[in-house]
């Protein structure tokens, strides 16, 4: 399964932030040569896989790339011709090489290792679906005025989403875009919040917005409806409640739709550039791009893919629209100089290797301007799972902890949240941090109409409440095993950036 999380901040992300822009900034320029050109032999030669190439943005330039992609064996996909960025289908095995010697080509590269199928996500571990009984003993807990599962969801209190809501549920002119597995907007619980006119799918690289071509692919593909219930489940009387449960949802499907659910360059590409042409204000990106956790800038395809993904949200940005990602799940110290990758590539078969993360670079959560986010569980502290790295957080928010025991009905540390078909269960994960960050800044964005995404995030910043760094060891999972080392002071530290998120002073 593709893997889902949580992301990144402002102020202290600045040299992280240096360092993408510096790398991206030596991205190759236009050759002089002629470009070579394939032989005809070539096209069928190797797998059939998925390339961005990155060009110059002015209309002679795109037009030329065309004409070179089709001379090399390409097929263009869909071109982007605002940020030039181009999806490219090829069988030549020679196609990346051959692109980057174009004229006026920036980058470009293989967007996956495996081929073509005809047909990634942060959470931790297997959803656990809250039985019917299971939630009779919950609606029997719950207090007048309460949604019937309320009593589980401890993350709500824990931020003044409750209180907040009674304030201001938020407003339905502040859509969040959920980039994600699909959402089912037929569940009671979010079709009340559910804006159609804003939703695609984009798995292919290019939007389809065939009515319903947003939803899950099949149950399995649960993540971005739980996503969508933790952001806006509506206050109806039914399920659970949402943070922002007067803004609207939108579902922007980017998984693969069979079992590996796996999140592809070109499908968020899309996503990002739909989503900034559709009026919203917020995306929610639970996930790491495919097929590499972190990308590698002396690499041509994972440098290929860097740019590529930016240049679609920075343009999403450039609209107003604020990115809000998850951190991970590796208990990953970004801002350290050496983390061991043994997962990439995931789309066949992965190495171990080294990589410096100020070199090699998850997406989108590393990426300028976009909010990075850690998971907390109900004792305030840091999730065991989630990564996290002093000047990379932003902020944080609760993800749940199965180590961390809240007084529950269910007496479940993890997220309750809606299930496609109807259903309710438990997550845990960045994934499930980083909508509760976006809801907030869909709260923000009510009570601040005009305010840009640089200050929303300001906002979410000022209004956090940071616990500060752990005064002894930090072993979350409680093995006696120091597991991650927090650093910075009280007002901004690695493991919480500037704090966790607060929904009521948002409204306030």
């Amino acid at each position: 399964m593709a893997h889902l999380r949580s992301r990144r901040g402002l102020a202290l992300a600045v040299p992280v932030v240096l360092s993408l822009t510096a790398s991206l900034g030596l991205l190759p320029t236009a050759a002089s040569a002629a470009p070579p050109t394939a032989p005809a032999a070539q096209s069928a030669d190797g797998p059939n896989l998925a390339y961005v190439v990155n060009t110059r943005t002015d209309h002679r330039t795109i037009e030329s790339v065309r004409q070179a992609i089709a001379r090399n064996g390409g097929t263009v996909v869909v071109s982007y011709d605002r940020i030039g960025v181009i999806v490219v289908h090829s069988a030549n095995p020679g196609f990346g090489a051959a692109m980057r010697a174009v004229r006026g080509v920036q980058s470009a590269g293989a967007t996956r290792t495996a081929p073509l199928s005809a047909a990634g996500s942060t959470d931790e571990g297997a959803v656990q679906v809250l039985s019917k009984a299971e939630a009779a003993k919950v609606e029997q807990r719950s207090a007048t005025g309460q949604e019937p599962l309320e009593a589980d969801q401890w993350d709500l209190r824990a931020i003044g989403a409750d209180k907040a809501a009674a304030i201001d549920p938020g407003s339905r002119s502040v859509t969040v875009g959920i980039i994600d597995t699909g959402v089912d907007d037929t569940h009671p619980d979010i079709a009340p919040n559910f804006s159609a006119s804003q939703s695609a799918n984009c798995v292919s690289g290019k939007a389809d917005t065939t009515y319903g071509a947003w939803r899950p692919a099949d149950a399995a593909h649960y993540h971005g409806t739980h996503v969508a219930g933790e952001i806006a489940a509506a206050r109806n009387g039914i399920g659970v409640a949402g943070v922002a449960p007067g803004v609207k949802v939108a579902s922007i499907t980017v998984a693969q739709p069979d079992s590996t659910q796996l999140f592809y360059p070109e499908s968020v590409v899309c996503a990002f550039v739909f989503a900034a042409d559709h009026g919203i204000e917020i995306t929610n990106n639970s996930y790491y791009v495919d097929p590499w956790l972190y990308n590698c800038m002396d690499d041509p395809d994972q440098r290929a893919i860097v740019d590529a993904v930016n240049r679609a949200q920075l343009y999403a940005q450039s609209k107003g629209t604020l990115n809000v990602a998850a951190a991970g799940n590796s208990n990953d110290d970004l801002d350290s100089h050496a983390l061991v990758d043994d997962s990439s590539p995931d789309d066949s078969t992965a190495t171990t290797r080294t990589v410096d993360p100020h070199e090699c670079f998850d997406v989108p959560t590393q990426l300028p301007g976009v909010v990075t986010v850690s998971a907390v569980g109900v004792n305030d502290t840091k999730s065991y799972y989630s990564s996290y790295g002093l000047g990379v957080i932003d902020v944080a928010a609760p993800g749940g902890d199965k180590y961390q025991i809240p007084d529950t009905p269910s007496k479940n540390g993890r997220i309750l949240s809606t299930l496609p078909g109807d259903r309710y269960g438990f997550l845990q994960g960045t994934s499930m941090a980083t909508p509760h960050v976006a809801a907030v800044a869909a709260l923000l964005k009510s009570a601040h109409p005009h305010a840009t995404p640089a200050r929303l995030q300001a906002l979410l910043k000022a209004e956090a409440d940071n616990p500060g760094c752990p005064t002894g060891p930090y072993d979350g999972d409680g093995d006696g095993v120091v597991d991650a080392t927090c650093a910075g002071g009280k007002h901004v530290n690695g493991f919480y950036g500037f704090g966790v998120v607060n929904a009521l002073r948002a409204v306030k």
